[in-house]
């Protein structure tokens, strides 16, 4: 909604997909978010949105933002949920702002807790990032959600079970509040369906199993497992 990627235009979503880092964006200005906000609002009682860009606009930009919705009174009529980044740069003070300002719900890509399946999917996150941000967020009032996915075609039953354990420590911690899991699906016209094709590892090309039911890509754990 307020960020879009330039590499041909396309939504700068989950890098996992692609392996394309996303450094290149571009976002409408605060005022023009606030007022569609407004709108929303206004003409459909809308009471919850949650932007599900890449991952929301930091620095200068959040702050007026989330400055404009507590000037309109929008922090009192809706809440807002987004997608961020461990190592969006964000601090203490800039959550509780978020918080201020609305926000409820913040979805977090951890997808591993393997540093080298982060570094292969150009996550450009250290696992010693996590804990910190997840403090920071709870502190302030906020829900943290978290994704992770198994099914990579490098990682051992032990690999998985590392991030099984690593998110169970989160939760024990009462840093994460909610958990969605999902199978590595490599889509078509993807790096890493190209890189799946060429190393053997695709089980089928019927793209009507490609809906996340069930695993495309061989890997040392069983479907069952």
């Amino acid at each position: 909604m307020f960020g879009r990627d330039c590499w041909w235009g396309r939504c700068s979503f989950c890098s996992w997909t692609t392996l394309y880092p996303g450094k290149c964006y571009r976002t409408v200005k605060p005022q023009k978010a606030l007022d569609e906000i407004g709108w929303l609002i206004e003409k459909y009682q809308i009471k919850e949105i949650m932007d599900d860009s890449g991952t929301f606009p930091i620095g200068p930009w959040l702050q007026e933002f989330c400055q404009g919705m507590i000037k309109r009174g929008y922090h009192k009529k809706i809440k807002l949920n987004c997608n961020l980044r461990f190592n969006s740069g964000l601090n203490q003070k800039d959550y509780q702002l978020m918080a201020q300002a609305g926000f409820r719900l913040i979805l977090y890509g951890l997808e591993s807790a393997n540093q080298k399946t982060l570094d292969k999917l150009n996550k450009n996150l250290k696992i010693n990032m996590i804990e910190k941000n997840l403090a920071w967020a709870k502190k302030a009032g906020l829900n943290p959600h978290l994704t992770v996915m198994v099914g990579y075609p490098w990682e051992t039953k032990q690999d998985i079970l590392k991030t099984l354990n690593f998110v169970r420590k989160l939760f024990k911690k009462d840093l994460v509040d909610s958990l969605q899991a999902t199978l590595v699906i490599p889509y078509p016209g993807t790096p890493l369906f190209t890189k799946a094709k060429k190393n053997g590892w695709l089980k089928t090309e019927d793209w009507d199993k490609y809906d996340m039911r069930q695993s495309v890509l061989k890997t040392p754990l069983t479907d069952e497992e």
